[in-house]
């Protein structure tokens, strides 16, 4: 089977069960060369090769992903306009760095990111770096050259990476256990997560009560004064799948305006289309709040490793020359591929796919919310939906066993799917946005087989 039939097939289980015994012989390959600490045993999948929103496993296995490498592969496994990109840079060059030497490709991309990033400024300018992790901490960096301040405040929830700097903005210490001392003036606030705001909350309480207690860190926490920016997430992604609420993001705002703060926008997972807007800081800049800086990477490359800073030309200019780039930092054959995935994106209205496809999944996950008590509360923006299970709706307890039941029933029957959120009670979408409607149909309709399944345990 070819990329392309496979990227137009169903979700189809054919060996007695996952792990088969091709993929079973790799996975005891791995647990003798991989550190145990990547070795989860969570997803026994073995990749063959992928289309679209399908992959294939070792034993011709065909599976429907749900979880897109974790939000990299909104463009699909194996975009052929992508492919051949790609295939043209490697036959001239694979790398320079551009801290000594230039390739088009760096500044190309470089123009075009300055063109739609939702950021504040006229005139703006964008760097690259090679991930996720890389991206935030390169904001931060240039934050803190802007401002002349070393304080950052994030927020409850919060992932942003696994570097130092970055682990120690990260809620979730399960991804920091060990691994101190880490690097002082952080401050936390929440996150405002309205489905568990104080109980008896209207929204628009809810809301305030999130602001006062941002707020309430600068009398805390540190002065104002002393703090270089904020680094919020439009759409938390580890955390749970949750949206910053647009009146709240608008007094985020006004308090960093008022006190000379930037503020970050972390678009490392939400961006590149993924939730009905090229970025998703386009709803904050048509509710007149536009942040500062925006970060972007995971599905900017299309799989490969590349990453983005963008802000007004102002703030970017601030580093001091050595304290920026790196060697692989906007690598000729990944920036190839994120030139040829913008092409493909605005070409074919990628945003309009997340919309059509969020539409669909989040009145489907409605819908089961009727159905299933266990279902507290369904949640999304586009293509970015997250569906949280709890064990009672009057207490919210997370039901985290009966998640990780779910994903285990689903992946027995072709559907790969993840959790995230501190009790790892929500399940996260984040398919490939070329997934096609009858592989839509056919993924929701294993989803309720799984729950329905999970539930008579």
């Amino acid at each position: 089977m070819t990329t392309t039939e496979l990227s137009k097939a169903l979700p189809e289980i054919i060996t007695e069960q996952v792990p088969g015994p091709k993929s079973k012989a790799l996975l005891d390959r791995r647990d003798a060369a991989i550190p145990k600490a990547l070795c989860g045993k969570a997803y026994p999948i073995c990749i063959k090769q992928g289309g679209g929103a399908m992959f294939e496993d070792l034993d011709g296995n065909k599976f429907l992903d749900w979880v897109g490498g974790v939000g990299v592969l909104n463009i699909g496994y194996s975009h052929p306009e992508v492919i051949e990109a790609v295939k043209a840079q490697t036959e001239k060059y694979f790398h320079t760095i551009f801290n000594v030497y230039v390739h088009d490709g760096y500044v190309s991309l470089a123009e075009r990111l300055n063109e739609i990033m939702p950021c504040k400024g006229d005139v703006k300018k964008t760097y690259f770096a090679n991930s996720g992790a890389e991206c935030d901490e390169n904001a931060i960096k240039i934050a803190k050259a802007f401002t002349k301040r070393s304080g950052v405040i994030c927020f409850t929830g919060a992932f942003h990476g696994r570097t130092n700097l970055t682990m120690a903005l990260t809620a979730k210490k399960v991804y920091a256990v060990g691994m101190g001392p880490f690097p002082t003036g952080i401050f936390r606030a929440p996150y405002p997560y309205l489905y568990r705001a104080p109980k008896g909350y209207t929204e628009a309480e809810a809301v305030q009560y999130y602001i006062d207690e941002l707020n309430r860190v600068f009398d805390e926490g540190a002065p104002a004064s002393e703090i270089a920016c904020m680094i919020v997430e439009p759409f938390q992604g580890e955390g749970g799948f949750i949206p910053a609420p647009i009146e709240w993001v608008k007094a985020v705002r006004k308090i960093c305006d008022d006190n000379g703060i930037l503020m970050i926008a972390d678009e490392v997972q939400c961006g590149n289309c993924r939730t009905g807007k090229y970025y998703a800081s386009e709803y904050w800049a048509e509710a007149g709040a536009a942040p500062d800086i925006i970060t972007t990477a995971k599905s900017l490359g299309a799989g490969l490793p590349i990453s983005a800073i963008t802000a007004r030309a102002e703030i970017m200019d601030s580093a001091p020359a050595g304290t920026i780039g790196g060697t692989f930092c906007g690598n000729p054959v990944a920036a190839a591929a994120a030139l040829a995935v913008m092409d493909v994106m605005k070409r074919d209205d990628y945003a309009a796919k997340a919309r059509h496809i969020g539409e669909t999944v989040m009145k489907r996950y409605k819908e089961l919310q009727e159905k299933y008590d266990v279902i507290g509360d369904v949640r999304g923006l586009g293509a970015m939906v997250g569906i949280e299970f709890v064990k009672d709706r009057e207490t919210k307890e997370p039901a985290t066993k009966l998640v990780a039941d779910l994903i285990q029933n689903a992946i027995q029957k072709g559907l790969l799917l993840e959790s995230c959120g501190t009790a790892s009670n929500t399940v996260r979408f984040l398919a490939p946005l070329t997934m096609t409607d009858e592989q839509m149909e056919k993924g929701l309709e294993i989803f309720e087989e799984a729950l329905k399944e999970a539930l008579e345990v």
